[in-house]
């Protein structure tokens, strides 16, 4: 079941239609229900995209939770509601930048983000943003390709403009979970390398980051004697 939220459409339509013919089950679904495990009370998936873990969510949902969904790429939406309407699940799919998320503070327990930091041009903002709707414990549990090593790498480095291009702004050669880990705001649960994938979009590496408590100002002040 879908509730979308349908706006502007600026992107490509073959992208899109490449992207859902990928043997996306075979290749990653035991990491997408490594995702998905478990979830409950409000959660938001993070750039849906084609609606790739929709499927996943449905399969554990229950009454108590309650999945939000954003994707800024209009024919990618287009086709994540599609499978929104044929899920039991209630999606609340929305046009919106990871950049910029359109909730409030601590709106959520778990953010779930799948191959999708790769492409965000704001990484730092979207990270903030990903911090600010998580609450105080909440989870990021994330499934993300990062830079490789050596001659990889350096192969990484020369396709990423080129690859950029085609592939909807998807950058090779990001350090996306060092900098994950390095944020202040999460404490690391859980990393680990899947072995899946084909290079040059590898290696690929899953995780659980918890929202971290916020200081307890009140008892600054007080040790601070202001």
């Amino acid at each position: 079941m879908a509730d979308c939220d349908r706006r502007h459409a600026t992107d490509s339509d073959l992208f899109a239609a490449l992207y859902d013919r990928l043997p996306d089950r075979f290749l990653i679904g035991p990491h997408r229900e490594y995702l998905a495990a478990d979830l409950s009370g409000p959660v938001l998936d993070l750039g849906a995209g084609t609606g790739a873990m929709i499927p996943y969510v449905d399969d554990v949902a229950d009454g108590g939770l309650e999945y939000h969904a954003i994707e800024p790429d209009s024919k990618m939406r287009r086709r994540a509601t599609r499978k929104a309407e044929a899920a039991d699940l209630q999606v609340h799919l929305r046009d919106a930048r990871g950049e910029s998320l359109p909730y409030a503070d601590d709106s959520f327990d778990t953010v779930l983000s799948s191959l999708v930091f790769c492409t965000i041009p704001g990484f730092n903002a979207a990270l903030d943003e990903v911090a600010r709707v998580l609450r105080p414990g909440g989870e990021l549990r994330f499934l993300e390709h990062v830079r490789n090593d050596g001659w990889h790498a350096q192969i990484q480095d020369a396709l990423t403009p080129l690859w950029s291009r085609a592939a909807g702004g998807c950058q090779l050669n990001r350090e996306t979970v060092a900098r994950f880990v390095d944020h202040d705001a999460f404490e690391v649960l859980d990393v680990e390398r899947a072995n899946v994938g084909v290079f040059p979009a590898t290696p690929i590496v899953r995780g659980r980051l918890r929202r971290r408590q916020p200081p307890d100002r009140s008892l600054l002040s007080s040790l601070m004697g202001d």
